[in-house]
């Protein structure tokens, strides 16, 4: 009886976890949830700051660049959203207008959610809540990692930690290996620096064999090593 009692507390070591087969991308397409799907072109406005925050939004296809301009007309990019990012989440908590611009930075779809059907699901749906939180938690984290990024590290690591946070490095299995087009002109608001140091950064990655631009900006995962070279 020993022995059959020390085989079962083996196979419950070695049994495998059951992994979370909920798909956010599948729910927020069920007919259950009340949204509708938008597209929009590159460079066109998905809204404004100072608009009324009525809605959230999921970004299933495309990318978008969150900007925000203070009362002097000084633009900044603080975000780049890409593939099951959401946006426009502070309407559902305090936030009554928009703080910031969203704009597409390629075609891009979306799925519109409004607030009132948002709180419902987030109350009723409890693994849409779980999903949503963790995304809020590994999303406020990569808000305190960009300004001690922008605080601290040059901006040629701040150029680096840029383009992998693009590829979603970190937050897929496979990154994405191909860029949406991204200027530089947005790539050096993102850091704060000039075109001009963004261009001789670029040029320095691509002979060192980090990035290419082989039928696009493709980005080596290996241009880590920039992020962690002291």
């Amino acid at each position: 009886m020993r022995e059959a009692a020390n085989s079962r507390k083996n196979k419950d070591k070695i049994k495998p976890k059951e992994k979370n087969t909920f798909s956010v991308h599948a729910f927020l397409n069920s007919v259950g949830l009340t949204k509708r799907i938008v597209k929009y072109r590159r460079s066109q406005r998905i809204y404004s700051q100072g608009d009324p925050a009525t809605n959230v939004l999921y970004i299933q296809q495309g990318g978008v660049k969150l900007s925000v301009v203070n009362p002097f007309g000084k633009e900044a990019v603080v975000a780049i959203l890409g593939l099951g990012d959401f946006l426009g989440e502070g309407g559902i908590s305090y936030q009554s207008v928009r703080i910031s611009t969203a704009t597409a930075i390629a075609p891009t779809t979306l799925i519109v959610i409004e607030k009132d059907e948002m709180v419902r699901a987030l109350h009723t749906e409890h693994e849409f809540s779980d999903h949503f939180i963790s995304y809020m938690l590994s999303r406020n984290i990569r808000t305190e990692e960009a300004l001690i990024d922008q605080l601290f590290n040059s901006s040629e690591k701040r150029l680096a930690r840029a383009l992998l946070l693009l590829t979603q490095y970190g937050r897929r299995d496979e990154p994405l290996k191909w860029l949406p087009k991204v200027s530089q002109e947005m790539l050096a608001e993102m850091i704060g620096t000039t075109r001009t140091r963004v261009t001789f950064f670029m040029t320095k990655f691509r002979k060192l064999g980090f990035i290419g631009y082989e039928g696009g900006l493709h980005i080596n995962p290996s241009l880590l090593s920039v992020i962690l070279h002291e």
